[in-house]
């Protein structure tokens, strides 16, 4: 059995979809954050070191070049002739929406590109951005919206300088789905202060909000971060590979099967990580996610309750976890 027999896995729903495989690639268009620059924040958040998340992040941000680059190693790996242009290395949507029409169509242009995947955060995707999008999706190219939010909790939020709370993330998700874009939510597994209770329920909100994708991640502690600072002073402690394990299992059981799991877990480079160890052993996690799946003999939607999407003026905010 392989993972995707139990989750509903993106790679799965492209080749459905498509009819064969179609593969990222990662692009770094040189792009910065709000949360570095000084507009809401200095430093970034405890956590990112974005090198760990990006493996073009040394390149020169041409375009082109990448995506050239990128299709020598798939070719080698998988030989996809298809693909997706992944912004993904900082905040992609954090530029004039001229600038970025600019960058995104660089991608397009690009004969075996069939769309875009826009990594960002849900502070950051102005209505003039959201239109540039849906224009894409509206001349027939694949267009995902990636919101980084980790946390369904605003005090966790703050903890780690994320610089914006969950209600940036709601009017985000409706503006883009009302648009017709489809939404990919990043959830962290691990973050300081919260257990299992606490990525149950930012689950359950961003179910709530409705969602067309997931990503999962564990916390890494990364060199060159504050959160690296605070593990070397024992202040954070973290999370074991069964922990993560049992937690994700638990995540992927209540997700809807509609749902798409783009990521069920992350990776960090040897070179700079810190701990916990085992996040530099991609397929270990994976089969032993997959192993817990078929110990349970559960799978994705076994344990997800129907959820009724709110409007925009629904809901509390979380503020607190732990």
């Amino acid at each position: 059995m392989a993972l995707s027999d139990y989750l509903n896995t993106f790679g799965q729903d492209l080749l459905r979809r498509h009819g064969e495989r179609i593969h990222k690639l990662a692009i770094n268009a040189g792009m910065t954050c709000p949360n570095r620059d000084g507009s809401k924040g200095q430093g970034g958040c405890t956590f990112c070191n974005n090198v760990s998340f990006s493996p073009n992040a040394r390149k020169a941000p041409v375009v082109s070049e990448q995506i050239e680059a990128g299709r020598r190693v798939i070719a080698k790996r998988t030989g996809a002739k298809r693909f997706l242009a992944y912004f993904q290395a900082y905040t992609n949507t954090y530029a004039d929406v001229s600038h970025l029409s600019a960058l995104y169509r660089q991608a397009l242009d690009e004969p075996d590109v069939i769309g875009l995947s826009i990594g960002t955060r849900p502070d950051c995707v102005p209505e003039a951005v959201l239109d540039l999008l849906a224009s894409y999706r509206q001349q027939g190219y694949e267009v995902w919206l990636e919101l980084g939010l980790q946390s369904a909790f605003d005090k966790t939020l703050e903890k780690v300088n994320r610089g914006h709370g969950f209600d940036e993330y709601r009017q985000a998700v409706l503006a883009a789905r009302g648009r017709g874009l489809p939404v990919c939510t990043h959830l962290i597994i691990g973050l300081p202060g919260e257990g299992r209770r606490e990525s149950l329920l930012s689950l359950e909100r961003v179910l709530e909000y409705g969602v067309d994708g997931l990503k999962l991640h564990p916390l890494h502690v990364v060199k060159g971060t504050l959160l690296a600072n605070q593990w070397r002073r024992g202040e954070y402690q973290p999370l074991t590979l069964r922990h993560y394990i049992e937690t994700a299992a638990d995540l992927i059981e209540r997700t809807p099967p509609e749902v798409v799991y783009h990521r069920a877990t992350g990776t960090a480079s040897p070179d700079i990580l810190l701990a916990p160890d085992w996040c530099a052993k991609k397929w270990r996690v994976l089969n032993d996610l997959e192993k817990e799946l078929r110990r349970r003999q559960t799978r994705q939607g076994s344990r997800a309750a129907k959820v009724t999407h709110p409007t925009p003026d629904q809901r509390p905010l979380l503020q607190s976890a732990g």
